[in-house]
């Protein structure tokens, strides 16, 4: 099969497909949310009624426990949609509304984690993108309606939109199915753990959260709140504001269940939602008598936004739209002193429009920049599918408290959130804070992780090293010390010689070194340590006061000295003089070594390095260069050699 198709593209293909799919049934409200919160019956669901309400709920639940296989949750929304275009139009409400909730919810869950898994695939930008569109395609099926007025005639054109949708969909999920039937495609952890369970859980809890608020009636929420019936009864909004913070509170204590990522991300979504709610219901009233100037705005913002996070630079980039998107509003408020919408009553199609374009630009980017922190755990579908957008309806409905005039009663118009357009561009700032925060704490722990794993793969690095080397030391080195002992008894040279033999088995070990212990707080007097090397035919040269350095520094500088004194009594010839000159230069050391030997031959070094001997490599260069310092060699035959060596302190 053509590497090519068999790739990232048959996803992308399939994730756009279902985005076409989203777009194709008009959503209950603006943004992710499947139902709106303010619909209760109180009586309760009646008979049938409940299998019908339950029914988007286990669909949600479902497709979340199968999200390993989101290509046919692709499929199954594009079967389901074309099914419900035929049967839907002799349903009553109920069963209409159900319905329509399937396909949407088939298809957000699987385009969410069309999302997920290309950026788990190591494809963030395209994943980032998809995610973004998941809400895009939301608010562009809202463009094309006009829902103060009631969703569109059957006999209207826009029914074949839909109809155009729902087969571009199909067609486009079929094409894509056989490059990705192998992929397996989610790889998500297979273990039949809580960690797995938790997801798909919370999410068909969150959704759940509904259904028991068709119980309550007026008295039932004033009993439960300690308040007056007949207050609420005055101020409806004050009851359903109500109902949207219990959703508020128990919806952010079962996303804090599935994680704090999953509550983090549930957060920014919703409020990005909410803020975008009523931006988006003034640019579609002012719209409404404008053509597909309305749909083309809610195109090219989700085009926008899509494209914004597909670069490395997404959470700058959704930030930026938040806050352009922000200051419109700002602007539009000021300019019409305080009342909006005037530009939705009068259908001024240039703001409407420019408000358009950027709040569904940095709603789609919100959304995008923060799937990648979720995809690591698995959380995009659940908490940008359900999680958030039941937060969002609920935060919707809590606004409601604050959309009042001075004598604490809302506008009597459908306008009336439009009037306060303010909160909207303050919402949309704390969105791009929360989706920035977001993405600082994702990099941190990315960087964390890395780090992590660099530490682990540099020790088992450094225990195969030990372990490779370890028999021919043991078979060579050990023997030939142990010899050294046994052979001289109780010299000097089988003291050293047991010395090394038991630092070196440390070291084979894993737990020692050959360097002494240099962990001394007073630090080494390095002067001390030279004059001891001055002999016949050295001399050594000091400083007038100590020289100190820390007790590891000064024993490895001592050491690579001795190590060029050893050179100059093997290479530099018979009679030949060194001497040593220590210089205390503030921020460092020098060390010269100087003698009037031989001097070495071009190319001599390079030459004993390829034979193993390591003397100047190793003994020398080797410690130096751990001590961040620098070492060079001045030699000219006949002239002698000079050896410098410089630490810093």
């Amino acid at each position: 099969m053509n590497t090519w198709w068999t790739g990232r593209w048959p996803a992308v293909l399939a994730g756009l497909s279902g985005a076409l799919l989203l777009a194709s049934t008009p959503p209950a409200a603006a943004g992710l949310q499947l139902f709106s919160l303010a619909t209760r019956q109180g009586r309760g669901f009646q008979g049938t009624e409940w299998v019908l309400a339950i029914t988007p709920v286990a669909v949600i639940g479902l497709s979340l426990c199968l999200l390993r296989r989101w290509p046919y949750l692709i499929v199954a929304a594009g079967l389901s949609a074309g099914w419900l275009l035929i049967a839907s139009d002799e349903s009553g409400h109920i069963l209409r509304l159900s319905l329509q909730l399937v396909p949407q919810a088939l298809a957000l869950i699987g385009v969410l984690g069309c999302a997920q898994s290309l950026i788990r695939r190591g494809h963030a930008g395209l994943g980032a993108a998809m995610a973004g569109l998941a809400l895009g395609a939301r608010l562009f099926g809202t463009s094309l309606v006009d829902q103060f007025f009631g969703y569109y005639d059957p006999r209207s054109s826009l029914q074949t939109w839909q109809h155009g949708l729902v087969v571009a969909g199909l067609i486009g999920a079929f094409a894509a199915l056989p490059g990705l039937w192998r992929a397996d495609a989610e790889a998500d952890d297979r273990s039949r753990s809580w960690r797995r369970l938790r997801l798909p859980l919370a999410g068909a809890l969150v959704m759940a959260l509904t259904l028991p608020l068709s119980y309550l009636s007026t008295s039932n929420v004033a009993a439960l709140m300690g308040v007056d019936a007949f207050t609420l009864q005055r101020h409806p909004y004050a009851e359903v504001a109500m109902i949207g913070a219990v959703v508020l509170v128990l919806g952010a204590g079962l996303a804090a269940v599935a994680g704090l990522w999953s509550l983090g991300g549930a957060l920014t979504a919703a409020i990005a939602q909410a803020a975008i709610a009523a931006p988006l219901s003034l640019a579609v009233f002012a719209l409404a008598g404008a053509g597909p100037v309305r749909w083309i705005g809610a195109l090219v913002g989700a085009a926008i936004g899509a494209a914004a996070v597909a670069s490395r630079w997404r959470v700058a980039a959704a930030g930026g739209l938040t806050v352009a998107a922000a200051t419109t509003l700002f602007i539009a408020y000021a300019a019409t002193t305080g009342r909006p919408e005037r530009l939705a009553e009068q259908h001024r199609v240039v703001p409407a429009l420019v408000i358009l374009v950027l709040v569904v630009a940095a709603g789609t980017a919100v959304i995008g920049a923060a799937a990648p922190a979720l995809a690591p755990r698995g959380a995009v579908p659940a908490v940008f599918g359900p999680i958030a957008g039941v937060l969002a309806a609920a935060a919707i409905q809590t606004l409601q408290a604050t959309y009042l005039e001075s004598d604490g009663l809302p506008n009597s118009t459908v306008l009336n959130d439009v009037s306060h357009l303010n909160t909207s561009g303050v919402l949309l700032l704390a969105a791009g804070a929360a989706v920035g925060g977001l993405g600082l704490a994702h990099y941190l722990t990315e960087r964390w992780a890395e780090r992590k794993r660099a530490e682990q793969i540099r020790k088992e690095a450094a225990a195969a090293e030990r372990d490779r080397l370890a028999r021919p030391i043991h078979d060579g080195v050990l023997q030939v010390l142990a010899m050294v002992q046994r052979q001289d008894g109780s010299s000097p040279l089988a003291e050293l010689a047991g010395e090394q033999e038991i630092a070196l088995r440390k070291l084979l070990a894993g737990g020692g070194t050959l360097a002494p212990d240099g962990r001394e707080t007073g630090g080494t007097d390095l002067r001390a340590m030279l004059t001891e090397l001055a002999a016949p035919g050295i001399e050594v040269a000091t400083p007038a006061e100590a020289v100190r350095l820390p007790g590891h520094s000064a024993r490895e500088l001592h050491s690579a000295v001795r190590a060029a004194l050893d050179n100059v009594r093997r290479h530099a010839g018979a009679g030949a003089r060194a001497w040593i000159l220590l210089e205390d230069e503030g921020d460092g050391v020098r060390v010269s070594v100087r003698d009037d030997g031989a001097g070495i031959a071009p190319g001599r070094l390079a030459e004993a390095e390829r034979d193993g001997r390591l003397g100047v490599t190793q003994s020398m260069r080797g410690r130096i260069t751990d001590l961040k310092g620098t070492m060079t060699i001045d030699s000219r035959p006949g002239q002698g050699t000079e050896i410098e060596f410089w630490i810093p302190r």
